[in-house]
Parts: structure tokens; C-alpha cells; sequence
């Protein structure tokens, strides 16, 4: 019997640290498909962008885990501006008793806002520079406290070549924890309807000391204007434990209104939709 009830909790041990492996992997949310990162542009005034990822099953530690579709919500409210609303559906397949096997994550209201137009705009020679920030709001069946979150994006673009780097800090939710996150994106030619894509990123949770080390390999096609289909293979390694995960999504623009004159500056080819 004592036999069993060590296994029983050995098990249970087992499974927490899975789950809280696959929590801390799906954050920071994502904020521009294939990637964990973003990139220093805004939706357009008065477009609306639904970035979705659909269901994918995964492995990680011991657990199984569904991962419902990925929604990432951005609107260009103002010019320069964007707003985004996010959110993850979480299934357990195989929870403890203890643990919830519905959860809602990654909720966040953020707005993003693009400080120096630069070659990505193709307003000009040089990098464009962003910033993403706001509160990480409570989770349903996970962490209910309240965050923040600060991301500072640096962007070049050459012919075939454009670059992104994030900063990015977040509070955590309920425990206040500081999580640090540095990764670069790298993508081919914005001009091809297909372009290959990349992305590093190394990020840590100061006081729980789970750092995270990632890496992704995928491509994006754009299908027609204002649709871009994304894949990509993520291989990452979370507090020691290995994350495999295979992307695959989709951002559709749409203009909402038109705005009385043109914009400021030029949208990037993976954003521009007529209105």
C-alpha cells in the first residue's frame, strides 16, 4: 500500500511539473505568427488582424496537452497605434485529480505603438522601433493575479533579408516574478509570396529560475492580400525538459473602416490590405 501510494504520488509530482512546464513554455503570448516574438509595425488605421493558430496536440515532460486554437486579436485604432487582445484555450489530456483540465491563458490587453517609422515602414534608411506594453490580465483556471508586460522591438530591413529584435519584461501574474525574454527574428524577402522564417529566444523567471531556450524554423505564404498562411517546427527547452511543437496558423486582414487620408507611413507587404 506504501508502495502505491508513492507511486500515486510520484505520479501526481509528475504531471504538476508537466503542466507547470507547458504554462511557462506558452508564455510570452504570440504576438505575430509563427513566433513568440513580434515585429516593430502596427496594423494599419482602421485594420483588423485575426491571427489564429488551430488545435495542435504536443509533448511535453510527461504530460499531453491540447492546445486550442491560439487568438490573437490587433486593431490600428489611431495612426501608429494598435491594440491587442489575446487569449489560449489550455486542455490537459491526461490531468491529476487535483489539477483542472480546462484552462483559459495567456489573457492579455496590450497596446503596441511604433515609435521611429524606419525601413520596415519603408518610411526610410534605417531600423523601425516599437513598443508592446500593458497588463496580463487573470486567467481562468490558472494564475489570477494581475501582470504587466514591456516589450521593446527593433527592426531592420534589407532586400531579402529583415530582422526583428524583442526585449521584452513581464511581471508575472499573482507572484509578481520578473521573466526576462531576448529573441531575434529573421525572414526572408517580405516581397515573395513565400518567405522562409526563424526565430532564438532565450527567456528566464528570475525567482522560480526556469529558463527557456527555443528555437523555430517555419515559412509564411501569402495566399492572397490580406491572408497569410503560416508553419512552423519548434524545438525548446524548458526548465531542463524538452518542448517539440509543430505550428500552424493564419492572420487575416481586414479593413473596418477607411481612413479620411493616407497613413503616415508605408505598411510592410506581410500587413499592407487595400481599403
Amino acid at each position: 500500500m506504501l508502495c502505491l501510494r508513492r507511486r500515486a504520488i510520484s505520479a501526481m509530482a509528475a504531471a504538476s511539473l508537466a503542466l507547470s512546464i507547458a504554462m511557462t513554455w506558452a508564455s510570452p503570448a504570440r504576438a505575430y505568427r509563427p513566433f513568440d516574438g513580434t515585429d516593430a509595425d502596427v496594423a494599419d488605421l482602421g485594420n483588423f488582424e485575426l491571427e489564429l493558430g488551430p488545435a495542435s496536440l504536443y509533448y511535453a515532460g510527461t504530460g499531453h496537452f491540447l492546445e486550442a486554437p491560439a487568438t490573437v486579436l490587433n486593431l490600428g485604432f489611431a495612426r501608429g497605434w494598435e491594440a491587442v487582445i489575446d487569449f489560449q484555450n489550455f486542455v490537459a489530456l491526461d490531468p491529476t485529480p487535483s489539477e483542472p483540465r480546462l484552462r483559459l491563458l495567456e489573457t492579455d490587453a496590450l497596446l503596441k505603438a511604433l515609435i521611429v517609422p524606419g525601413s520596415l515602414q519603408e518610411a526610410g534608411p534605417g531600423p523601425s522601433a516599437a513598443v508592446e506594453f500593458g497588463p496580463l490580465l487573470p486567467e481562468v483556471n490558472g494564475d489570477s493575479g494581475v501582470g504587466a508586460s514591456c516589450n521593446v522591438i527593433v527592426s531592420e530591413r534589407w532586400p531579402g533579408l529583415v530582422i526583428h529584435a524583442n526585449n521584452w519584461i513581464q511581471l508575472t501574474r499573482g507572484t509578481r516574478h520578473l521573466d526576462w525574454f531576448e529573441g531575434m527574428i529573421i525572414e526572408g524577402s517580405l516581397e515573395n509570396a513565400f518567405r522562409p522564417v526563424g526565430e532564438v529566444f532565450v527567456e528566464h523567471e528570475w525567482v522560480a529560475g526556469v529558463t527557456t531556450w527555443s528555437g523555430l524554423v517555419g515559412g509564411i505564404w501569402r495566399a492572397r492580400s490580406g491572408l497569410d498562411l503560416d508553419v512552423g517546427l519548434r524545438e525548446a527547452r524548458v526548465g531542463g525538459q524538452g518542448v517539440t511543437e509543430v505550428r500552424f496558423g493564419l492572420t487575416w486582414t481586414l479593413g473596418i473602416w477607411r481612413p479620411e487620408e493616407p497613413a503616415g507611413h508605408g505598411a510592410t507587404p506581410h500587413r499592407q490590405l487595400p481599403l
